[in-house]
């Protein structure tokens, strides 16, 4: 089933995983929405995937702001309609040991990570719920099932976003038709590890991570486009996928 005209809201989408999955689901048929903070990005990004042939809308939207994210889901509807897929990829990874006591780095995680996907259910799913129909992909990771030191905060906000993927989809997809699937990420090249500030921690991940060979986003993005086309009885409930190398 490919995924012609169907709305796909994407959070997170100037860089990584965002963007492989903006231009591989455009790629087949669909009408994206490019949702991230950096406008110049998104607008790079609008035209490539113009110039392809696929069709663009990119919206400057800081997640931890509800306002931005009702004003992306209006201009959604006013541009493609209404939101038949949303990609809950939007997430920061400011890895720390808890003793160094990188306070902000904290409360800015579970901003991001788990108020924003809350936000961008609370914006798309009342009309999911009201047309019975709709999907929703939400990125969490194989942190959401495994703590390693200097993690613990990043691990529990995607053990949240694990949680409420699951309650989601046991209250959703047999009495409204509306599809959850969570996508669990092991290393992946990304930006993610940029946020990173902790000295003692960067030094640790660098030897752990050793000749780790990373994912590609392409990889990601491949995963969730093989969740989102399948055939309205299949429902895709998660993803987990690692580097071959990653134990």
């Amino acid at each position: 089933m490919n995924l012609q005209d169907q709305v796909v809201i994407i959070t997170g989408a100037s860089s990584g995983i965002g963007e492989a999955t903006a231009k591989k689901l455009a790629g087949d048929g669909a009408k994206v929405v490019l949702a991230a903070r950096r406008k110049d990005r998104l607008e790079a990004l609008k035209s490539d995937i113009e110039k392809a042939g696929g069709t663009a809308l990119a919206v400057e939207a800081d997640v931890t702001k509800r306002g931005d994210i009702k004003n992306l889901v209006q201009k959604t509807n006013e541009t493609f309609g209404p939101c038949d897929v949303l990609v809950n990829n939007a997430g920061i990874m400011p890895l720390s040991y808890m003793k160094n006591m990188h306070v902000e780095e904290w409360l800015k995680m579970v901003d991001v990570n788990v108020n924003g996907v809350l936000h961008c259910l609370a914006e798309t799913l009342p009309d999911m719920v009201e047309r019975k129909k709709g999907h929703i992909v939400n990125i969490s990771s194989v942190a959401g099932r495994e703590v390693m030191p200097g993690g613990a905060v990043y691990s529990g906000t995607k053990f949240a976003v694990r949680a409420i993927s699951d309650g989601l989809r046991q209250e959703l997809a047999p009495s409204h038709n509306i599809r959850v699937t969570c996508i669990e990420p092991g290393a992946v090249d990304t930006e993610l590890t940029n946020t990173i500030t902790d000295k003692e921690l960067v030094e640790d991940f660098k030897d752990a991570m050793g000749d780790l060979d990373f994912l590609n986003s392409d990889a990601i993005a491949q995963a969730i486009h093989y969740a989102v086309s399948q055939p309205d009885d299949v429902h895709v409930n998660e993803l987990q996928m690692r580097p071959t190398s990653q134990g």
